[in-house]
């Protein structure tokens, strides 16, 4: 069942108790449009609050704050250390990254890259370390440890996971029949 693109997934109905049968590709929709929509809310208040910055050096800064921590946050231990909204990663346990990193994760050229990165260290934004680019824990603008977007993101996280709920998808097994539906489609 799990190669069968036409699989389906059981999924619970709060409104009526009952489970119905729903086709993988209506899965793969909603999650699609309820993700899409978080996103574009996400990007959207990160380019109000800094309104003064371009939205490509926005890009840039997140993708190495991401970088920087990916492994804070694949640890159990140091994710639960920096857990709490006041707890910021030190510049020192940041794990740099390049700038030809940067430019193949974001899908951008490389010198534009390289110059976005100038401009960001000019304003003491980007560090850079023998480990690569780092996002400064002593920042003026506060990026990686805004609290007031961090409230914000809160709640549009909260409205995703109620959408998803009201559209029967409670959890990560609800999503099953879409992941064999997409290896089918991609083992033709």
């Amino acid at each position: 069942m799990a190669d069968d693109p036409l699989a389906v997934a059981i999924v619970y109905k709060m409104d009526v108790g009952f489970r119905f049968m729903r086709n993988a590709s209506d899965i793969i929709r909603t999650v699609s449009r309820h993700t899409l929509a978080y996103m574009l809310f996400s990007m959207s208040e990160l380019f109000r609050h800094y309104e003064e910055f371009d939205p490509l050096d926005l890009l840039i800064v997140h993708a190495v704050l991401n970088a920087n921590v990916i492994h804070v946050m694949n640890d159990p231990v140091l994710d639960e250390k920096f857990s709490s909204i006041h707890a910021v990663e030190p510049d020192v346990i940041k794990q740099g990254v390049s700038r030809a990193a940067l430019s193949r994760f974001l899908s951008l050229p490389l010198e534009t890259v390289r110059r976005r990165v100038t401009g960001l260290k000019r304003r003491k934004i980007l560090e850079e370390t023998k480990a690569g680019l780092i996002v400064t824990e002593q920042n003026a603008f506060r990026f990686g440890n805004n609290h007031e977007l961090q409230k914000t993101n809160m709640l549009l996280l909260t409205k995703l996971l109620r959408d998803l709920k009201r559209a029967g998808i409670n959890g990560p097994d609800d999503l099953r029949a879409s992941k064999g539906a997409a290896s089918a489609r991609k083992a033709k």
